[in-house]
């Protein structure tokens, strides 16, 4: 046993080893701050009336072009259209009596409120709304209007009961689905939050439920539940429900956790006398997410974080995204894996698992299976001439017998290509919500995802196959801090329609727009290089790809990303080696630094130094250091001066970034000229408290108060110096000079001088930033959400 742990430590090792090796290329491209999205027009955060929206539940209806918020005793309506920006609010506290009642039983104050947590539409003019109750669930029932109006009313005299549609807890998670007027959720139904269950309520049925039984559910956590159609026969629809649990299958690993697919039959009405009112189809299966690994031992993903559907247009086989996380004491990891339905509906109609008794190894059922077999609905598919069941309640005890005995399927459901699609491991942050958008370009479709992490940012990722090989390679084009401080991203939301983002956490939430594609450069060479499905070059500008647009001259490679080919016709080196020349000084025996910094963090820097005729790669030692913001020179020699070249390469294409051309000064001159300026200084500049003399003019030099010998000397000292410092420090020297050397008096006619330097230049940036903002700023949709 130590043996094989030591052996899945070093796989784990190698696969971390492999992980950090491809770094480079899994840094986001662009990195926008929450300033930066204010900037552009990208992004706007509505955090409630009172700031404090404590969001717990969202619906986005595209049909009314609203999005509906649910937080702390309050929820909220959201006109997305351009025609109305107007939002409303509904107080919605626990019942009376019921917040008392709650600290009574030892709660906490913050939790013993009303949490909605359930927003799902309920018929064409009303939402069904739930919430916590301060530990006591409540639902009722929110008229919205007909599509076009701005309606929003709930009547509190007509709340219902909510157990079983939402837990009690506001921390604890739970997942359900709304569907034929009847509600399917996966909870802990109880108080104290140890009744786990997956429940059918509402509707004209009688309420259904899991029987309380370890090999069923054991100690699961809900994360998403989809009804998904398994052919046209509505009979035969089933409800999807993904969670993780104990593993009762894991042997003598203790506390294991494998994440599984469970269903149940849309029809199930339980059996006539056994399982009465109980669940009679319900199976489960897990899922895999892993990374092969040396040894043959896999390193796998166990913890299921979030679930998203991508629905195509067979409604039967959408895609199904998850993301895992590891539990493992040896690193923290994150992987995304995707599953076809046609493999989830594999391991549903392979062996069952099995286990004689407790001494007996798990292995796959060989004995013969009832018919129907168990996990089917009663449908036209199901029934055979002279076997036919309209009801569950038809099935014979031995179908019922045996579901109740073998929930589990043998085989697992393994994901596309059998391994993940993308791989995070020993990361600053945690990755919680996704959501994806299937993307036509000029090249073929892409899956575009928006993964949400745990401290506000969103990541925009891409994977991409090579040719025949089941290798991916992962694009991070760009991370997006969505808010303006860290705070957990809770649930995520995509409109296809309006091409944007809905981003929930606790601080409110964001949206978001999927593309800008302009922030990616005004050259065909950067459009290209950006690899990003939603824009192409289109002649003159870096714009959204549109695959049914007329336009031809479109510019775009997101698998190799080569401008070399695609911008061939669009003067590169116009475009992109229009490179910045500065002179820079540095003094024998000091330090200095080159700045260059890349356009973007995946790409690889190289310098060069040309000295007379010659031009070599700058030799890298314990003297001369690349850093990510340039280069440092710890000690200058004199044979240092030269011209230095800053290029990037990103694949595979060259340019030159900044050309800086180093004069070293000699020590013994910058000493003899301190000297010579010192010592033709008077008595008056000697420093008391040295002996010595001032290194800088005292203000008195070069104000209204000096004599002109003073102000001679000072002017032939700023000359001496501006050589070193240039004329763009000067307003950084003169604050240094006022607040090392001027009394008080001078010292506050200096600031003065100093804050009307800082205000003319702001006036400057604020017109240009205004004239700029003119020519580029759209119509806001929502006037409501935080500039």
């Amino acid at each position: 046993m130590k043996e094989l742990t030591r052996v899945h430590h070093m796989a784990l090792a190698a696969l971390l080893v492999a992980i950090v090796s491809a770094t480079k290329f899994n840094v986001p491209r662009l990195r926008l701050s929450y300033k930066d999205l204010l900037s552009t027009n990208r992004s706007s955060v509505f955090s409630g009336h009172h700031g404090q929206l404590t969001l717990t539940a969202v619906f986005l209806d595209e049909y009314r072009d609203r999005l509906f918020l649910g937080g702390k005793d309050v929820l909220y309506s959201l006109m997305l259209g351009p025609a109305s920006s107007e939002s409303k609010e509904i107080y919605w506290p626990p019942l009376p009596g019921n917040k008392e009642d709650c600290v009574e039983t030892g709660k906490e104050q913050t939790e013993c409120a009303n949490f909605v947590r359930l927003l799902k539409p309920y018929n064409r003019t009303h939402l069904l709304a739930c919430g916590t109750g301060a530990f006591q669930p409540m639902c009722a029932f929110i008229n919205v209007g007909h599509r076009g109006e701005h309606v929003f009313t709930l009547d509190p005299t007509n709340v219902e009961n909510g157990r079983g549609k939402v837990p009690h807890d506001p921390s604890l998670p739970f997942a359900s689905t709304f569907s034929g007027g009847e509600l399917y959720t996966g909870l802990t139904a109880d108080f104290l939050g140890r009744d786990s269950v997956i429940l059918r309520s509402m509707g004209g049925r009688s309420t259904m439920r899991t029987e309380t039984d370890e090999k069923l559910l054991h100690d699961p956590k809900f994360i998403a539940a989809h009804l998904i159609p398994d052919n046209d026969d509505r009979d035969d629809d089933k409800v999807y429900f993904f969670f993780t649990e104990k593993a009762t299958e894991a042997g003598n690993r203790e506390g294991a956790i494998h994440s599984r697919v469970g269903r149940v039959c849309a029809n199930d009405v339980g059996g006539q006398r056994m399982l009465v009112n109980k669940w009679s189809t319900f199976i489960k299966a897990r899922l895999v997410c892993s990374v092969p690994g040396p040894h043959g031992i896999d390193t796998h993903f166990n913890q299921l974080e979030d679930v998203f559907l991508l629905r195509t247009k067979d409604e039967r086989n959408p895609d199904v995204y998850a993301i895992f996380s590891t539990i493992s004491n040896v690193f923290q990891g994150f992987a995304v894996c995707v599953y076809r339905m046609a493999d989830i509906r594999e391991a549903f109609n392979g062996p069952f698992a099995h286990k004689e008794g407790p001494d007996y190894q798990w292995g796959a059922y060989e004995g013969r299976v009832p018919y129907p077999r168990p996990g089917v609905c009663p449908s036209k598919i199901t029934n055979q001439p002279g076997r036919e069941f309209s009801s569950t309640k038809d099935f014979p005890d031995s179908v019922l017998h045996f579901a109740r005995s073998h929930p589990l399927m043998w085989r697992p459901v393994y994901p596309a290509l059998r391994q993940p699609v993308l791989v995070k491991a020993n990361i600053p942050y945690k990755l919680k919500q996704i959501v994806v958008d299937r993307v036509e370009a000029e090249d073929g479709q892409y899956d575009v995802m928006f993964i949400g992490t745990d401290i506000g940012t969103v990541l925009k990722v891409i994977a991409l196959h090579s040719g025949n090989s089941l290798e991916t390679e992962e694009v991070t084009l760009e991370e997006l801090q969505v808010f303006k401080v860290p705070t957990p991203v809770t649930s995520m939301d995509i409109s296809v329609k309006r091409q944007a983002l809905y981003v929930g956490s606790p601080a409110g939430v964001a949206q978001v727009k999927l593309h800008r594609c302009e922030t990616y450069g005004k050259a065909c060479a950067e459009c290209c290089l950006a690899r990003d499905p939603y824009c192409a070059w289109d002649g003159s500008s870096c714009a959204q790809y549109a695959a049914n647009s007329k336009r031809r001259y479109r510019r775009q490679d997101i698998r190799h990303g080569n401008p070399v080919l695609q911008c061939v016709d669009q003067n590169l080196s116009e475009d992109l080696d229009v490179t910045e020349d500065r002179v820079v000084y540095g003094t024998e025996n000091n330090s200095t630094f080159l700045e260059c910094l890349p356009r973007s963090p995946q790409a690889t820097i190289t310098w060069l130094v040309q000295q007379q005729d010659h031009k070599e790669e700058v030799k890298l030692d314990d003297r001369v250091i690349a850093t990510e913001r340039g280069l440092l020179i710890r000690r200058l020699f004199r044979q240092d001066e030269g011209v230095y070249i800053c290029r990037s390469r990103e694949h595979s294409f060259t340019q030159t970034l900044v050309r800086l051309s180093l004069e070293v000064l000699q020590g013994e001159t910058v000493d003899e000229l301190m000297a010579r300026d010192n010592a033709g200084l008077s008595d008056s500049y000697k420093d008391r408290s040295t002996g010595g003399y001032r290194a800088w003019m005292p203000c008195g030099a070069y104000t209204r108060g000096g004599s002109s010998s003073q102000i001679g000397q000072s002017r032939t000292w700023f000359k001496d110096i501006m050589q070193l410092i240039g004329p763009s420090n000067l307003p950084h020297v003169e604050e240094y000079c006022e607040r090392m050397w001027c009394n008080d008096k001078l010292r506050r006619k200096h600031k003065g001088m100093l804050e009307k330097y800082r205000q003319a230049q702001e006036s400057a940036r604020k017109a240009r930033s205004k004239s700029s903002g003119e020519r580029n700023r759209t119509p806001r949709d929502l006037s409501a959400w935080e500039e």
